[in-house]
């Protein structure tokens, strides 16, 4: 805890093993003046990504039209800028995976990313359903949500013992991993709204406006139906009292029925993301 409070405090802190096209590619998009060129220009420098980023584009779940595409430009211009923050997400977490660096918790990492896959599927049936805020948007925001935890396993590592006493691990995990992914994705210039909303959608008292609150809304709906996937008559019970479903002009039913409905939708969102 000394160390996470020491490099929080300490400057832009840094994802190891974190690619750094994908920072590079986060940047431009970023930019007021980012156009669709610039953005071709990045990706194509690592053929890796750019062959994720057409793949995404050519994904059942994000093309509805059933028109394939071969060309970057126009993989890009399907997309949108949010989408292709998420291709960059799942390139560079199929890179962490791979580094050796993390040998012996490829395991965490893979239920980690699995994890955050599933939400960020979720949120964008939900923010769909809702029609509030940006379906694409709303599924970057939950394929980031998780990147607290990500850098608090990776940095685990160095202190084997908490492993094995998981209460003080989880402790540990709670208590900081929103300012850990605040901190993070603001390296990533990511939105306002998204940090915002990653960082205090567990706060029940939180008080937001604008696309963060429904952002921060969305989030806290689809991280409690991602527990409820496989047992949907859980719903009931992880949803009362949830100021945010109300917001949301959901109820039980509603979350009950979306969650069967769109079992393929989603089965084939967390393909295209990497799953």
């Amino acid at each position: 805890m000394r160390e996470l409070a020491s490099e929080l405090t300490g400057g832009p802190i840094e994802l190891p093993s974190f690619p750094e096209v994908a920072v590079r590619v986060q940047k431009v998009l970023s930019e007021d003046d980012a156009d669709s060129a610039r953005v071709v220009r990045v990706l194509g420098a690592e053929p890796v990504l750019a062959t994720r980023v057409l793949s995404m584009a050519n994904a059942a779940a994000l093309n509805p039209s059933g028109k394939s595409v071969s060309d970057l430009r126009t993989a890009v211009t399907r997309l949108g800028f949010d989408s292709i923050r998420s291709a960059c997400i799942g390139f560079a977490m199929s890179q962490i995976q791979r580094a050796k660096a993390y040998k012996g918790i490829e395991r965490h990492l893979s239920v980690l990313w699995q994890q955050s896959v599933l939400v960020a599927a979720l949120c964008f049936v939900l923010a769909r359903r809702t029609e509030k805020v940006s379906a694409d948007t709303a599924m970057l925001t939950g394929l980031v949500h998780g990147v607290g935890k990500l850098y608090i396993l990776t940095h685990s590592m160095k202190h084997p013992a908490l492993f094995g006493d998981q209460e003080m691990y989880q402790r540990i995990v709670h208590d900081w991993h929103g300012n850990v992914a605040k901190a993070l994705l603001e390296s990533w210039f990511m939105a306002d709204d998204i940090v915002i909303a990653v960082h205090r959608y567990e706060d029940a008292a939180r008080d937001l406006r604008g696309v963060a609150a429904v952002l921060a809304d969305v989030l806290e709906v689809a991280d409690l139906l991602s527990a409820c996937q496989e047992a949907p008559d859980n719903v009931a019970v992880l949803l009362l009292n949830r100021r945010a479903v109300v917001r949301l002009g959901l109820n039980t039913d509603i979350c009950q029925a979306l969650l069967v409905e769109s079992g393929e939708e989603l089965a084939a969102l967390r393909d295209a993301l990497g799953h």
